[in-house]
Parts: C-alpha cells; structure tokens; sequence
C-alpha cells in the first residue's frame, strides 16, 4: 500500500504539468497523415533480405523496405516503424529545453537478428553529428530506452557521457540508478532503473522526456525512471556541454507504433522530477 500511495503521489505531481493554464503550447510533430518533419535512416540490411544491396547502408530518405509508414490502429493514425532494418526516424528540427511526450506499443512482428529476442526500440536525443555514427544506425546521442522489461533505462550512443546517482553491484555490472546514492562521474554505459513502469503488450504506453540545460530526466507512465546531470561530450578531447539536438525513434528488430507525439518548451526544469 506504501509504495501504491507514493506511485498515485507522484501522478499527482506530474499531471498539473500537462494541464496548467500556464503550460506553453504544444508543438505536434506527428501530423497524423505522413512523416512531414521527419527523414528517415537506414544501415545495412541483415543477410536475407531481398530486392535490396545488402553491401552498404540503405541511408538518408531511401526506404525501399518500407520501414517507416503511415497507418491507423486502435482507430488512430500511428507511425508504424517495422523493425525489419535498424535505423530511424529523425527529426528535422533541432530541440533544446523541452518536453516530449508521445505513445507507443509494441506490433507483432519481429526480424533477425532479434527474431527471438525481447522487442527493442528507443528514444535518442539530442542527436548530432552523422547518421550511422552509433554501430552504423544512430547519430551521437542519449538513449532513453524501449525495450520489453526495460522502459526508460539509459544508454549512451556514439561515446556521450552523463553523472547519475546510483550503485553497483560489481566494477562491470550496469549501475542501478538510485537517488541519494554515490554519484557516479563520467558514465559512459549502461543505466538501469527498478523496478520497472511498462504497461503489458499490445497497451498503449506514454513516454515523456524532460530536458533543461546538462539535466534529463526519463518518464514513463507517469513514473520517473532516471535523471542524468551534465549530459556531455568529446569535441576534440575536450569535454563540452551538449544540450540540444535532434530526436529519433529507433527501427530495431520489432514491429513499433507511434502517436500523439508532441514537444513543448520548457522554461526551467519541474523540481517535484528531481526529488
């Protein structure tokens, strides 16, 4: 009962932020009817995929898979991503001090090389520099996770770099975030949060991302999965602010849908997401 009251408390705290008279308005990135705003991204297709080059990267706006499409489900439009090649959707627009929230499920479908794994997808932000630049697939970015078990966990894409409160259990095991914990400096891997706040398949889950400065936090369902400080990387082997960049929502492996995505302002960072 303790920790159901603490769950309802923080709803509570979160849900003045969507509906305050005083909350900047939304600005729509998904119009409902094509990917207007959004270039898409492929790498190489894996081994057996017909009707295409399998030697290089498909790369920018060339879809020949039909990866990324347009289609209706549950009685609304939705970005389907089919996961049969990994890669993504980017935005065009370039995003600093804001708040993103949008839907998503999980499809049926699944493709080699993860035909039998949990389903897999992502959101990565402040994305910059090359496409491809991240295992051939993603730009440099921070990853706010979609993956079956594990929403809203942290990973860094093309050597970015966070600070976070957490623990760890062994010097190679993933840090398990933990507030009022040792803070951990210069964390380049992997970032878990328990317990977990995903809703069951074919249900509908809402990821939110908050960012304002060097501070991110994740949210998922209305719970807080992680805050990271000083979001940073390597320019020329110095360590410098990275701040704003570009969104993109991963094709990797497993059939997505997408909808009700929208992004607003933001003029300082919520304090009841840092308690």
């Amino acid at each position: 009962m303790k920790y159901l009251l603490m769950a309802f408390g923080l709803v509570a705290l979160l849900a003045p932020l969507a509906v305050s008279k005083d909350t900047p308005a939304a600005k729509v990135l998904f119009n409902g009817k094509d990917l207007t705003g959004w270039d898409t991204w492929l790498g190489k297709p894996e081994k057996g995929t017909s009707g295409v080059d399998l030697s290089k990267p498909l790369g920018l706006n060339n879809d020949p898979l039909g990866v990324y499409s347009v289609v209706e489900t549950d009685g609304k439009p939705a970005i389907r991503v089919s996961g049969q090649a990994f890669g993504a959707i980017t935005s065009k627009d370039e995003f600093e001090n804001y708040h993103l929230k949008f839907e998503i499920k999980w499809g049926e479908k699944r493709w080699p090389p993860r035909e039998k794994a949990v389903r897999d997808s992502g959101l990565l932000y402040h994305c910059v520099g090359p496409h491809g630049a991240g295992s051939g697939f993603w730009m440099k970015s921070f990853e706010s996770q979609i993956q079956e078990n594990d929403f809203g966990d942290f990973y860094g894409v093309a050597g970015v770099i966070v600070d976070v409160e957490g623990e760890r259990k062994s010097p190679k095991s993933a840090i398990v975030f933990k507030k009022g914990g040792e803070t951990f400096k210069g964390v380049t891997d992997r970032i878990v949060r328990n317990p977990l706040s995903e809703k069951k398949l074919g249900e509908w889950n809402t990821v939110e991302l908050y960012c304002y400065g060097q501070t991110s936090v994740h949210v998922n369902n209305g719970k807080v999965n992680m805050v990271m400080t000083n979001l940073r990387h390597k320019v020329q082997d110095k360590e410098v602010p990275l701040t704003k960049g570009k969104i993109q929502l991963q094709s990797e492996g497993a059939e997505v849908f997408f909808r009700n995505i929208e992004v607003r302002p933001l003029e300082k960072m919520p304090e009841e997401l840092l308690k």
